[in-house]
């Protein structure tokens, strides 16, 4: 690792100027969710953990008010001044760090300038919330050195940060996620998952035991923006849903506070069918999530493999977020012996499945797994075998 920091901070130089002597490292990484999709928004449960693969930022402060950005894999370079970044909504790269920065001092945060370049491990458009990887990335850096330039030393607010990405998301980039991929990017913790109650922040870690099996990212390579999604649309149905429901549940705040019990009780006054299965695949889901914790805490991981393929099964069936290549690469993962568990993570629409596979056909998986998919659906996919990484931070 320190060799490629080393690279990175002489690739600083060479756009930036300067020596590499009073250069800072920070990183943010991406997540995977094992359980529990579509559901944060809706004040349910979540299970991320967060990846070895990060955004890293390399940066030096300034003197005057202005933020540079340039990236490893992009000729983009941005200027912007802090007093004036609601242009930076129009940018096709640099709107998330502009974002951050507008949010955070609208938060109360003292910022100064600084010059970053950015490098980015986790795939973009891949479903491992690569751009809360960038916002945590952007918020720990502008953060820190604004406080350093401010005298200010109080230890930073990480689940504040979380939520100043998410509301980047909502005000920068029109997407109306909710508080997981931010959450999980900020909070994760090597070796372990967090279960995150969305409607509440509070949240417990859990050791990722996997005793002989590992976790394994097969990347789709299907690209899904989830601007040009269908993602605010299932946010509007759901919001529907939940509107209907406290017609008759009047004291709920989340759909996820609807029981399944309640949910078939009061199922049949939600007259459109496809609000139906979209509020059926959240209340179940969230319990889901629930039970998948419990099995890892009891080391059933056979319950929690067959978990995540119910899991599938509802986010294709009654979610309808998943397509033709999230399909065909949980099919096949189905077909390889060794493999306990299969769904999509993310968002859907593309992106990566997340695979419980026994250690020694981790590489048969791969070759299987790869050949047949690229058969069927013309495309070369990419596989991570993962490693649970800590959350953001400076590496000093």
């Amino acid at each position: 690792m320190s060799e490629k920091i080393t690279q990175l901070k002489n690739k600083f130089v060479e756009i930036y100027g300067g020596s590499t002597n009073d250069l800072r490292v920070f990183a943010s990484p991406g997540r995977v969710n094992l359980i529990g999709e579509h559901i944060d928004y809706c004040g349910g449960y979540v299970f991320p953990a967060a990846l070895t693969l990060d955004s890293t930022v390399i940066a030096r402060p300034r003197k005057d008010r202005n933020i540079r950005l340039a990236a490893t894999d992009l000729p983009d370079r941005v200027t912007a001044s802090l007093d004036n970044l609601e242009e930076g909504k129009s940018l096709r790269w640099g709107n998330y760090q502009l974002g951050v920065a507008d949010e955070l001092q609208k938060a109360g945060y003292k910022l100064t300038g600084v010059d970053m370049l950015f490098h980015d491990m986790v795939p973009l458009g891949s479903g491992l919330s690569s751009s809360a990887a960038i916002e945590l990335a952007t918020a720990v850096t502008l953060a820190t050195l604004g406080n350093e330039a401010h005298g200010i030393t109080k230890p930073l607010d990480m689940v504040e940060l979380a939520v100043i990405g998410q509301r980047t998301e909502h005000n920068y980039c029109g997407v109306n996620c909710g508080i997981m991929d931010q959450f999980a990017s900020a909070m994760g913790k090597k070796d372990h998952a967090i279960l995150l109650d969305c409607g509440s922040l509070k949240y417990k870690y859990t050791p990722l035991k996997l005793n002989g099996y590992k976790i394994v990212l097969g990347n789709t390579k299907k690209k899904r923006g989830l601007g040009e999604s269908k993602y605010n649309e299932r946010v509007q149905e759901v919001g529907e849903g939940l509107r209907i429901l406290k017609q008759f549940l009047p004291e709920k705040v989340h759909l996820c506070d609807v029981t399944i019990k309640e949910f078939e009780q009061y199922k049949d006054k939600i007259e459109n069918e496809v609000i139906r299965r979209r509020v059926q695949h959240v209340v179940y889901e969230n319990v889901r999530v629930l039970e998948s914790f419990d099995a890892l805490e009891n080391g059933d991981l056979i319950k929690f493999g067959n978990l995540l393929k119910e899991a599938h099964a509802s986010i294709r069936d009654l979610y309808e977020v998943t397509g033709f290549e999230l399909d065909t690469m949980v099919e096949e993962a189905a077909k390889v012996e060794g493999v306990i568990g299969a769904r999509m993570t993310g968002a859907g629409f593309g992106g990566c499945t997340v695979n419980i596979v026994r250690e020694d056909k981790v590489e048969t998986f791969i070759r299987q797994v790869g050949e047949n998919y690229r058969a069927k659906t013309g495309i070369t996919p990419e596989f991570y075998v993962s490693e649970i990484g800590d959350g953001a931070r400076e590496l000093k």
